[in-house]
This record gives structure tokens, C-alpha cells and sequence, in this order.
């Protein structure tokens, strides 16, 4: 009788932020994006649907205490992740490296991209249109696949070469930033609101 074993599985950490006020995190994501000058130009620069902090502020967490509280979380968060993906940390800790805002508007989206230099990454999400989109995953071994056929419509959720999830209010979202994500078009005409971050080794 065969028998057939999953290798090389990858992770995806899904859980809800606990005792944060998501109103008041909307706030401070608009009014961020309403002062950030610089974000504002970079975004217009670089044809970015919408805003992002990502290249122009580093210091959210000073910034707004709103903020400082989310990374005390997503700190847990990581945490119990890293437990998971078995890390040998070597008596050191994953810490934040980076934290910014995105802020995408309908008719926008986040390409196809990975976190360079990063251990974990992930997004927690702040407002999300009725109709907004999800993030799909990219199955890390695609480059390799050569000759492979294409998957059946119905294949099982382990063997798709693309996942989609579709987040809520309060999520947050955990991988290892290897992997290959984007952010599809958002069809609604509200906005489509979440923080990003990075964790690093040191």
C-alpha cells in the first residue's frame, strides 16, 4: 500500500488582536497619512495606489500610543509563531524591525513581493471594505515546477499553488517572509486599511 507524506510544509498564523480599539488605530492610520509629506511624495513618486509609511516613517510606535500597544501584541503574536515553526532562536528573540501603514484605495494593490532580511512577517487589519480584497500566497516552489501541470479547480487546499485568504477586522496574519504574497485588486470604493511589519533575528 502507498503511502504519501507532506514535506517541507509551510506555515500560516491566523488569530484576532485582543483589547486594541480599532477606531482609534483608523484614526491614527489616517491622520498619519493626512500630515506624512514625505510618504504622501514617495507614493506619487513610485505610483503607489494610495499610501504607505513604508519609506518614510520608523517610528509609529513612538508616534502614537496606539501603536506602542499593537507591537506589545504582535510581539505575543510572533512568539507563539516561532514556537510553532520550531526556530532555534539561540537564547535571542525575533524583534520588530519595521512597522508601517497601508492605506489602499479601490482600483489599488500591493504586487507580488517578499521581506528581504526578515525572519517573520505579517498584517493586522484595521478596516476592511465589505467587498475587499484578500491576500493570496504563492506557493514557494513555483520557480521549480518546470513542466508541472496546472492544479484541478478543486484541488485540495494543500496542493493549490495559490491561497487566498480573505482577512477580517482584528485579524492578523503571521509567515515567514520568504514567501511570496500580494494584495489583489480592491474592488470596493471604501478603503482597504492594515498595518504591516517585519520581525528580524538579533
Amino acid at each position: 500500500m502507498a503511502q504519501l507524506t507532506s514535506l517541507f510544509v509551510t506555515r500560516l498564523y491566523r488569530s484576532k488582536l485582543a483589547e486594541i480599539d480599532l477606531s482609534e488605530l483608523e484614526t491614527a492610520c489616517f491622520s498619519i497619512a493626512e500630515d506624512d509629506e514625505a510618504g504622501q511624495e514617495w507614493c506619487e513618486r513610485e505610483g503607489f495606489p494610495g499610501y504607505t509609511s513604508y519609506a518614510s516613517l520608523t517610528d509609529l510606535p513612538w508616534r502614537f500610543p496606539i501603536f506602542a500597544d499593537l507591537v506589545k501584541q504582535l510581539d505575543k503574536h510572533v512568539a507563539a509563531f516561532a514556537e510553532d515553526a520550531q526556530f532555534n532562536l539561540d537564547g535571542r528573540e525575533l524583534k520588530l524591525e519595521d512597522i508601517w501603514i497601508n492605506i489602499l484605495p479601490e482600483g489599488g494593490i500591493h504586487t507580488s513581493h517578499i521581506h528581504p532580511h526578515s525572519v517573520v512577517s505579517g498584517t493586522t487589519y484595521v478596516t476592511i471594505p465589505f467587498e475587499g480584497s484578500a491576500i493570496k500566497f504563492e506557493d514557494p516552489r513555483s520557480q521549480m515546477m518546470m513542466a508541472t501541470p496546472a492544479r484541478l479547480p478543486d484541488a485540495r487546499e494543500d496542493m493549490r499553488q495559490f491561497h487566498y485568504v480573505a482577512p477580517e477586522v482584528g485579524d492578523v496574519l503571521l509567515w515567514e517572509s520568504w514567501l511570496r504574497h500580494e494584495v489583489p485588486m480592491n474592488m470596493s470604493e471604501e478603503d482597504r486599511v492594515s498595518v504591516s511589519f517585519n520581525y528580524n533575528w538579533s
